[in-house]
C-alpha cells in the first residue's frame, strides 16, 4: 500500500510540474521516458532548449533539491543521450537538466540546470 500511495503521490507531483512548465511555455515531447539506463519523468521543450526534467515531491523545497543523488543524476543523463540519439533538434540545440521541486502547500519551484549531465 505504501509503494501505491508514494506512485500516486509522484503522479500528481509530475502533472502539477507539467502545468507550471506549460504556463512558462514549454511543450511536452514525453512523459516518464524509460530505457534501460533510468527514468526521465518529463521531456520538455521551450524554443531549441531541451530539458530533461526530474520531478520530487517532498515537505519541503530544499528537500526536494537535496534528494537528487549523483547517482540519479548520472541514471538521468544516460537516459537523455538515449533521447538525443533518436531526436535531432535535442541532439543539435542546448540541453539542460532541470528539477521541479513540489510540495503540498507551495507552488512547484522550477530550477533551470539544477545539476551537469556528467556527475
Amino acid at each position: 500500500m505504501k509503494r501505491q500511495a508514494a506512485e500516486k503521490r509522484g503522479h500528481r507531483a509530475e502533472t502539477a510540474a507539467l502545468w507550471l512548465l506549460r504556463l512558462k511555455g514549454y511543450r511536452l515531447l514525453a512523459r516518464r521516458f524509460k530505457s534501460y539506463h533510468g527514468e526521465i519523468d518529463l521531456i520538455m521543450r521551450r524554443g531549441k532548449t531541451t530539458a530533461f526534467i526530474e520531478v520530487k515531491a517532498r515537505k519541503t523545497h530544499d528537500d526536494a533539491i537535496t534528494s537528487v543523488t549523483a547517482y540519479q543524476s548520472k541514471r538521468i543523463s544516460a537516459a537523455a543521450g538515449l533521447w538525443m540519439a533518436r531526436d535531432q533538434i535535442a541532439a543539435q540545440s542546448f540541453c539542460r537538466f532541470d528539477i521541479v521541486a513540489v510540495n503540498a502547500y507551495l507552488w512547484p519551484k522550477h530550477i533551470e540546470n539544477a545539476f551537469s549531465g556528467d556527475r
